[in-house]
């Protein structure tokens, strides 16, 4: 059997000390490589502390997390990261924004200035592949939130991570926006083929993107199921109107609020 290229096992996370909050409880998952997974469930059952458990921001208290056959003991190089917020340096324009991991990130930091050219034509071209092709020289604050998404996006792929990690990266966005946006996500995942995990609220979401979809209980988080998502890719937009798939988005829902009655009944 091959093993999983993100695997964590029986991780606890408790902020503030022996007396502080438990986020996570004895929580697994298993990723293979290549595979695309979203992860869902009620606000603060602790999605976002997995997040920074497997790209190595924070250390379990209880538990062991292993990227690529390592156990994370701090941040990994081989990580891209995209949040909610794009975050993109204001005094920066967009080429050297999307170019900043590469000043940052091993070996390409002590490749940079010999191999300038090359790097970024390697930035262009991701501009190019999510349609920001012409506006390299602008600023953050000239692009709109979903250009700006789209920019905060190459820059997490362009020091070619094998993990990407998505923390509800179009939460902020319209409708409209946000669905031009799971095109784009699929066409670079079909071209690229990272490991990816994304985080986010949006059920429907989740079963357009991923592979399978991951349910986390109430606080303190865990996975308490999973539903693997029948769909060949490229998928299309029209597909989230059909009734198989809404069957699928109402299934995730009914879990998810299952969980909170949990949540509910704990807090009694």
């Amino acid at each position: 059997m091959t093993e999983p290229f993100v695997h964590i096992d029986r991780v606890s996370m408790r902020y503030g000390g022996v007396e502080g909050t438990l986020a996570l409880r004895d929580a697994s998952l298993a990723v293979g490589e290549g595979e695309f997974v979203a992860v869902v469930g009620p606000s603060g059952c602790g999605k976002s502390t997995l997040m920074r458990l497997v790209t190595g921001l924070w250390p379990p208290t209880e538990g062991t997390v292993v990227v690529n056959g390592r156990e994370v003991t701090g941040p990994l190089s081989i990580a891209g990261m995209a949040f909610q917020n794009p975050t993109l340096l204001p005094w920066r324009r967009i080429l050297p924004n999307v170019m900043l991991p590469l000043e940052v990130v091993r070996p390409h930091r002590g490749q940079l200035r010999a191999q300038r050219a090359q790097y970024e034509r390697k930035a262009r071209d991701l501009l190019k592949m999510v349609g920001l092709e012409g506006f390299e020289d602008r600023y953050p604050w000239q692009l709109s939130g979903g250009m700006q998404q789209r920019a905060s996006l190459c820059r997490a792929l362009v020091h070619d991570p094998r993990l990407l990690m998505l923390d509800e990266p179009f939460g902020a966005l319209d409708v409209f926006t946000r669905e031009d946006l799971w095109d784009v996500l699929q066409s670079v995942w079909m071209a690229k083929k990272p490991t990816v995990i994304l985080v986010t609220h949006d059920l429907k979401e989740a079963v357009y993107l991923a592979d399978r979809v991951l349910i986390m209980s109430a606080r303190p988080g865990r996975i308490i199921a999973e539903r693997r998502v029948p769909y060949p890719r490229p998928r299309r937009l029209d597909q989230t109107y059909e009734a198989e798939f809404q069957a699928i988005v109402h299934e995730l829902r009914d879990r998810i609020a299952e969980a909170r009655k949990g949540e509910t009944a704990d807090a009694r």
